[in-house]
């Protein structure tokens, strides 16, 4: 097997993506309009990357399983965006953005991609702008900024607590722009359920339309996965309920290797879950933790109420543990941070599995400034808590609102309670510096790719990665591919590849009809997702994930011969949509399983309790485990793993201290 080639350009860092640019190859404009490009996934990285291909020329085929592109996921992305482009005049810039991403993501990312990322960053901002998206800003009308985990600087932009559906309306009306010129194709209510490869290529797909239940063949002279996350494979997180990883993983079986699987992102600040009741959690956004302040008693057990218990008898453990970075250390770290206490029994609420995030101080502290303001250096209680409301309101009011919604709580008098829960995931497909995956000309972008964030990502960084891919990074790279497929002709659905394809999701539909078992899709995916948080969750061990591959096989097999899916094919019928995603999640599952046993180190989202320092802080094995864990799918249960070895030129790895 022929070594991993990421394709990082020769040269200096600061210079890779430039020199790559003026040397990559061109398609002229004639030759754009006969190449044929299709793209799963419509949210950020697959909007703007089919605005972007549209406007040059491309002809684009959009697909997405939601009603509408508006409806997917980034819209729930809340804080913000990053950015280099100091407009603090605190000290950031490109260098330093980078620097926090390869240090946040504990030195287990590609050097050259995540130093273009820092680079074309800035650019973003203006795009958006420039497309009418309404960033936050200051009195004066600048562009206003705020202070994310894992950084000192104040780098991201945001609109209130509702960033990602503002970004995501910018792509969407650019690319609604080019379906009205007639550049891009829209199919909603589409699934892919298979890549169709010619000549070891990717040329096309095999997509179920979720109304009538038919099967449709599309070709494509290249196929841009842009599907997201899979951190659904938990069951509980604060993904949309329809979030999977099915695109990306009939990739995988098809030949792309599978990147750092066992990587996820736990998000430290999301509404505690409640019972069993639940099939979702929310996060409260990470910009919370730029003014609340995390704490939990000093007494183990304690069950006075929070506003009862006197200042120092509260044990604000991230300021004292980690007193550069205070609150706003990264979400592993903090994360961790929270599990330690409530593991140790100063857990607060009625599961004690929360930690208090409490806003007092800061109500606090703005009311002094704007009585200040008024010429009022004496305020008196009730106007200092009333003045300060209204300016967190100001910054942080849609989210205190949903807090309340859900929780029945009004956060603005007792402090919120969060816990930890799945968030984001930073494994996913393997790609090199171009974003091709290890089939010709099937590429993956944003979450759906495991590029840019290591072992765990930095807060706001999401939105960024799936612009930047798509905006910027994809319409070079995917040139330099396509320029030499200019004399390939639109190959026809009913080549045997396409026929073949069709056949195998149609038979592999009829088989999880044809089961007619006694038990629900949504409890086999429930019990799959007890299991990866038990066992491959916050802290992993080797007994536990053992223990796991063996459940999660145990689980695979009572799936396929006693799952229960209701109605028929050829409808609309969401249960047979559902069960063929928890059916890849169930194969998933021990892929990550089988990923984090192989990583004998803790690093980032990866925390193996076997390696940790005497205080409780991840253990790295950089001796060993300097790569990037590639699995090539080879049968069911049977991964081969290929390792991308990272050289780190310019960042030295060191131990990461937020203290």
């Amino acid at each position: 097997m022929a070594p991993l080639n990421s394709k990082i350009p020769a040269g200096k860092l600061q210079e890779k993506w430039i020199d790559y640019k003026s040397t990559c190859k061109l398609v002229n404009p004639a030759n754009k309009r006969k190449l044929e490009v299709i793209i799963i996934g419509t949210g950020l990285a697959g909007a703007s990357a089919a605005a972007s291909l549209g406007e040059l020329g491309y002809k684009v085929k959009t697909f997405c399983f939601q009603d509408s592109p508006r409806r997917a996921h980034s819209i729930a992305a809340q804080g913000g965006i990053n950015a280099a482009k100091n407009y603090q005049n605190d000290g950031d810039s490109t260098y330093r953005l980078f620097y926090d991403t390869i240090k946040g993501g504990d030195y287990r990312a590609r050097e050259a991609n995540v130093y273009r990322l820092a680079e074309v960053s800035a650019s973003i901002i203006d795009q958006c702008v420039a497309q009418g998206v309404p960033f936050a800003r200051e009195y004066g009308g600048l562009l206003s900024n705020r202070s994310f985990g894992g950084t000192q600087v104040q780098r991201t932009f945001y609109a209130a607590g509702q960033t990602g559906q503002q970004l995501l309306i910018g792509a969407y009306q650019a690319l609604e722009r080019q379906v009205a010129l007639g550049n891009v194709t829209q199919y909603s209510r589409h699934e892919m359920l298979e890549v169709v490869m010619i000549d070891g290529k990717a040329r096309g797909v095999i997509v179920r339309n979720l109304v009538t239940g038919e099967l449709e063949r599309h070709f494509g002279h290249a196929v841009l996965l842009c599907s997201g996350g899979y951190g659904n494979v938990f069951y509980l997180s604060t993904n949309a309920m329809g979030s999977n990883v099915t695109a990306a993983w009939k990739a995988h079986k098809k030949g792309a290797y599978f990147g750092n699987p066992c990587m996820t992102q736990i998000h430290p600040t999301c509404i505690p879950v409640s019972g069993d009741h639940q099939s979702k959690l929310t996060l409260m956004s990470e910009s919370l933790r730029n003014d609340g302040r995390i704490w939990v008693p000093k007494k183990q057990g304690d069950t006075r109420k929070p506003n009862e218990i006197p200042e120092e008898e509260r044990d604000y453990y991230l300021e004292r543990r980690y007193p550069a970075f205070g609150n706003l250390v990264p979400r592993d770290v903090a994360s961790r941070a929270a599990k330690e206490r409530c593991d140790a029994g100063y857990g607060v609420g009625a599961s004690k599995q929360a930690v208090y995030l409490d806003y007092a101080s800061a109500i606090d502290r703005y009311g002094k400034i704007e009585a200040g303001k008024q010429g009022n250096h004496s305020p008196d209680a009730t106007t200092v808590r009333t003045l300060g409301m209204e300016v967190v309101k100001e910054k942080y009011g849609n989210l205190f609102e949903m807090y309340e919604k859900i929780t029945g709580e009004d956060p603005y008098q007792v402090p919120m309670r969060i816990y930890p829960a799945v968030h984001y995931t930073m494994g996913g497909l393997w790609v090199d510096y171009e974003l091709q995956t290890t089939i010709p000309g099937l590429y993956a972008l944003g979450e759906a790719n495991f590029s840019d964030h290591g072992a765990n990502r930095l807060g706001a960084s999401a939105l960024m990665q799936g612009l930047a891919d798509g905006y910027f990074v994809i319409p070079y790279t995917i040139g330099n591919y396509l320029a030499d497929e200019i004399r390939t002709n639109a190959i026809p659905t009913s080549h045997p590849a396409f026929e073949a394809a069709e056949k195998e999701v149609s038979s592999r539909i009829e088989r999880l009809m044809g089961i007619k078992g006694t038990e629900s899709v949504e409890s086999f995916h429930k019990r799959l997702g007890k299991i990866m948080w038990e066992k491959c969750g916050m802290a992993r061990n080797e007994k536990g994930l053992k223990e796991a591959i063996e459940e999660i096989k145990a689980l695979r097999k009572e799936f396929w011969s006693n799952v229960r899916i209701m109605g028929d094919v050829k409808e609309f019928n969401p249960e047979l949509d559902k069960a063929g995603r928890v059916a890849d999640f169930l194969e998933l599952g021990e892929l990550m399983c089988i990923d984090a046993l192989n990583r004998n180190e803790s690093c980032g989202g990866h925390f193996r309790e076997e390696f940790q320092t005497d205080e409780g802080e991840a253990l790295r094995q950089d001796d060993q485990y300097m790569y990037v864990s590639a699995w090539e799918y080879k049968g069911d249960s049977n991964y081969e793993l290929h390792k991308e070895s990272l050289d780190y030129e310019v960042v030295h790895p060191s131990a990461r201290s937020y203290k």
